[in-house]
């Protein structure tokens, strides 16, 4: 797990930090995603963007333990 990290005095967890990391991945591949018609394709894609930010962001944490 990312330990966490002071920022102008105040301490973040490493879980947020991660967070924000997969949210801002998550934006990046949903409007790639978006531009090429992949959503489509998709039943539900309100929940695939849930599941594809969960996947990232286990992903971002299993890199960093």
């Amino acid at each position: 797990m990312i330990p966490e990290a002071a920022f102008g005095g105040v301490l973040l967890p490493g879980l947020l930090i991660a967070a924000l990391a997969a949210g801002a991945l998550t934006l990046l591949l949903r409007r790639l995603l978006s531009r090429v018609g992949f959503y489509r394709l998709v039943w539900h894609p309100t929940l695939f963007t849930l599941a594809l930010f969960v996947l990232i962001l286990g992903g971002i944490v299993a890199l960093t333990s």
